[in-house]
């Protein structure tokens, strides 16, 4: 599968994250996966990259232009689309990919993560989305998941939708034999329209 992979571009932050990209790009190579990114060839982002290539991976990097001299675009992936939109980014990341694991990260991390969470409970696509919790970076983001559903504003079914382990080999291949849950009630309210 193609997996989509959303972590963070700054370059301030403490290099371990930068070593668990690369381990993560190593294992989909391995595994045979391809790689979607953020088309950028620095910290995490770059690593995962180079990492998936190093390893026979196939890269697809998606920038829009006006991020091509902040996020220094990965002119060595396989193909490198640039775009004019962080709309259009996001669509042709989400049109290429068959998965989505998100990595440690920041507000764009987060925005894209939710995003894709929200698309799969309204049924908009039935792909995998993984959360690598290593060292418990989103355990805040697990526990308020949780809570919502307690609350009943998350059904269970669709806090099934989000896959988190600390393990990158384990999410991946869980993420590998994934069956979502059902969200009859979402696609009968688009087939009626």
């Amino acid at each position: 599968m193609n997996v989509c992979v959303y972590c963070s571009s700054s370059e301030s932050i403490d290099a371990a994250y930068v070593t668990l990209a690369a381990e993560v790009g190593t294992r989909l190579a391995a595994a045979g996966h391809g790689l979607v990114s953020g088309g950028g060839r620095v910290s995490m982002m770059g690593a995962v990259a180079r990492a998936a290539r190093a390893g026979g991976a196939h890269t697809v990097g998606v920038i829009p232009e006006h991020l091509v001299p902040l996020e220094v675009a990965d002119t060595d992936a396989d193909e490198l689309v640039v775009v004019d939109t962080m709309r259009e980014r996001k669509r042709a990341m989400d049109e290429r990919s068959d998965a989505f694991l998100a990595l440690p990260g920041g507000i764009g991390t987060l925005e894209e993560l939710v995003e894709m969470l929200s698309w799969s409970q309204l049924g908009l696509h039935r792909k995998p989305i993984g959360l690598l919790d290593t060292g418990g970076f989103w355990a805040p983001l697990v526990d308020l998941l949780d809570h919502m559903t307690a609350e009943r504003f998350v059904s269970v079914d669709h806090r099934r939708l989000l896959l988190a382990a600390d393990d990158p080999d384990a999410l991946l291949d869980a993420m590998a034999v994934w069956d979502a849950p059902p969200v009859a009630r979402w696609l009968e309210r688009r087939e009626e329209t």
